[in-house]
């Protein structure tokens, strides 16, 4: 990853996150509930999926196709990225995250009688903000145990004892199983920057639970990043995702 400026490296992780936020969140809020469309939960957590793996693919091997604070902190913890990356990544992921948001709002604005706070814009939430009224401590358990379970993919997939170039699909494909299982329990996010565009214009409701998907994914990413070469073994060698993409 050195041979790319830390420029380059802001840039890739601009256009992920940027491109995760619009196709996800975009899913869910312009096309789930559409009855000719019929994608409900499934296509949503595909639509996560799928735009992790192409981006991951796109431009991975440029900034190691993190897209999300949490995948960078628990990338840092298990010694796969410098701590003094791990701000403008941060920084740039939330910014893209609202940029993508921002433009989202401005396409479902087009059609006649849309509301961001009515319609939670695909926001996460605990309670009564729960696509199934699930509890803040079933959300915060969920969202813990997920996102550990998430950097333990990337961690795998980007050990160098994995086989070369398929990290991206095992990751996009994880993304998905775990869209799948929370969807119902929290909107899922594994994924500050994801939960933190959307808020930002639903209203203060959403923005009063944001911590939740700020606190618990960070946790679940700590726990896997610092745990993860004490279960598995350590791989002198392992490297981040630029290098596991190449066969």
């Amino acid at each position: 990853m050195d041979e790319h400026t830390l420029s380059q490296r802001l840039c890739a992780e601009f256009l992920g996150t940027f491109v995760l936020v619009l196709g996800g969140c975009g899913a869910a809020v312009l096309a789930a509930g559409l009855p000719d469309v019929g994608i409900g939960f499934l296509g949503v957590a595909f639509a996560f999926g799928l735009t992790v793996l192409t981006m991951a693919y796109a431009v991975g091997h440029v900034s190691g196709g993190h897209f999300n604070p949490a995948v960078t902190v628990g990338l840092a913890l298990g010694r796969r990225l410098r701590w003094a990356d791990v701000a403008p990544y941060v920084v740039t992921q939330v910014v893209a995250a609202i940029a993508a948001s921002a433009v989202l709002l401005v396409i479902a604005n087009g059609k006649s009688g849309f509301d961001a706070v009515a319609s939670g814009f695909a926001t996460n939430g605990y309670g009564d903000r729960s696509p199934e009224g699930y509890s803040l401590l079933a959300v915060i358990v969920a969202e813990v145990v997920l996102t550990a379970v998430f950097l333990y993919v990337i961690l795998g997939a980007t050990d160098t004892r994995a086989p070369k170039g398929f990290a991206p699909l095992s990751i996009g494909l994880s993304l998905t199983l775990i869209h799948l299982v929370s969807i119902p329990v929290s909107n899922t996010s594994v994924n500050p920057a994801r939960s933190t565009g959307p808020a930002l214009f639903a209203g203060t409701d959403a923005l009063a639970q944001l911590w939740v998907f700020w606190a618990a994914p960070l946790v679940g990413a700590a726990i896997a990043g610092a745990s993860y070469a004490l279960l598995f073994g350590k791989d002198a060698s392992a490297v981040p995702l630029p290098e596991a993409t190449e066969a």
